[in-house]
């Protein structure tokens, strides 16, 4: 085997490592430094004026300072002053490290970088860290690299599933897709992951009353009962109207009709007004979209555009029986709601207005088609409404007209 060239500074270090303390073996410092232990023991013979593999006290040479002498405490106080500037060069050092994040990986590090020119048991004593824990550090060194390399590999999926949501999507919805891709992955991995690349999903923002009841209309009964469940699609639905906001003028209004099953928007209608006639274009919409709405129920508030007389007649028109929640009660037509503030945050993202009218009108289109086809649903196993109706074996996967 070829022997290792240590150059001199090298080797005087490791004899004065071996001299730093009594607690220190040629044993124990060979293996801190990676060298034979034989090899040590001749650079120490050779530092005392020995030849390799002598034991006697070399010739010409004066005995060592008796203790307690002048000579032995001058010798042991200069032993103490080198182990302060040793120790006081190595925290200067180490100092660089120590502002970059995990303070315990950093001095890892750093023992790994010094550890040829000061040795690991005087390193990991200076900077207070058990030499097992750096050991077991530097030995998993390999399984960290790979763990580091499958989280940049997934983050670079997390970022496409973002992007192609339009930042919407949160964790449990990037976690669906991640599996639907084959990515098997743990939510909370996802979620680790994605606060360590600074993503998350759009929350909620403030609501904006549009129900305006009419006292003097006349009122259907609740037919649902804040049971916003069906076990077959085209048989319950929700309605309602939301406003979208624009920049400099007035809002633009939308109706929607929402199944109950599926979760699906199969009709909706967009107006720069509130009148009875943007509710029952609604209507007209999402039968287009079945074919026909003969025999189900229509859930909506007591806005008076759905008590009107007009609306009335489209619903009877179409073989729909009215179901209207209580006057006030916001729960009552819950589900509703809740597309309406998911429709606002997502689109909008955080902004209070879209800059012109069309842009709110295309924007929300796009987003009604993306909620139909692709966007996941909670309720639905993280599934689309179409291809929830799909998977149920219905026929029906036209898409909503709008009016």
């Amino acid at each position: 085997m070829v022997m290792k060239h240590y150059p001199p500074e090298f080797k005087a270090d490791a004899v004065a490592l071996y001299r730093s303390g009594p607690g220190a073996t040629v044993k124990s410092v060979a293996e801190d430094l990676g060298v034979n232990t034989e090899t040590l023991r001749n650079w120490i013979r050779a530092a005392d004026g020995r030849r390799p593999g002598s034991h006697s006290t070399p010739r010409g040479t004066s005995p060592a300072p008796a203790a307690g002498s002048a000579e032995a405490e001058l010798a042991a106080a200069r032993e103490r002053i080198r182990e302060r500037e040793e120790e006081r060069d190595i925290l200067r050092k180490a100092d660089r490290y120590f502002g970059r994040g995990d303070a315990l990986v950093n001095r890892f590090q750093f023992v790994a970088d010094h550890q040829r020119r000061h040795g690991v048991k005087r390193l990991c004593t200076v900077l207070g860290i058990a030499r097992s824990s750096f050991y077991y550090w530097r030995r998993t060194a390999p399984e960290r690299a790979a763990r580091r390399a499958a989280d940049d590999k997934l983050a670079a999926r997390i970022r496409a599933v973002h992007r192609d949501s339009d930042g919407t999507y949160g964790i449990p919805r990037i976690t669906a897709e991640l599996r639907d891709e084959g990515e098997w992955v743990n939510h909370k991995r996802v979620a680790r992951v994605m606060r360590k690349i600074g993503l998350a999903g759009v929350r909620l923002r403030r609501r904006h009353r549009t129900t305006v009841p009419d006292p003097a209309a006349v009122r259907a009964s609740d037919l649902i009962g804040r049971d916003f469940t069906a076990g077959t699609v085209n048989t319950k639905y929700v309605g309602d109207i939301t406003y979208l906001p624009v920049s400099g003028a007035k809002p633009l209004h939308l109706a929607t009709v929402i199944d109950l099953c599926s979760r699906r928007l199969a009709g909706w209608a967009i107006a720069d007004h509130m009148r009875a006639e943007l509710v029952a274009d609604a209507l007209a919409a999402a039968e287009r979209t079945r074919g026909s709405l003969a025999g189900a129920v229509l859930h909506c508030d007591h806005g008076s555009r759905y008590t009107s007389g007009i609306f009335a007649d489209a619903c009877a028109k179409a073989g729909v029986t009215r179901s209207m929640s209580a006057v006030g009660g916001s729960a009552d037509n819950a589900l509703a709601e809740s597309f309406n503030a998911t429709l606002k945050r997502e689109t909008l993202q955080g902004a209070k207005h879209r800059a012109t009218a069309r842009q709110a009108r295309l924007g929300t289109f796009r987003w009604a088609g993306r909620y139909n086809t692709r966007r996941r649903h909670s309720r639905l196993g993280q599934r689309s409404p179409i291809a929830f109706e799909a998977a149920l074996g219905e026929p029906s996967v036209n898409l909503p007209e709008a009016a």
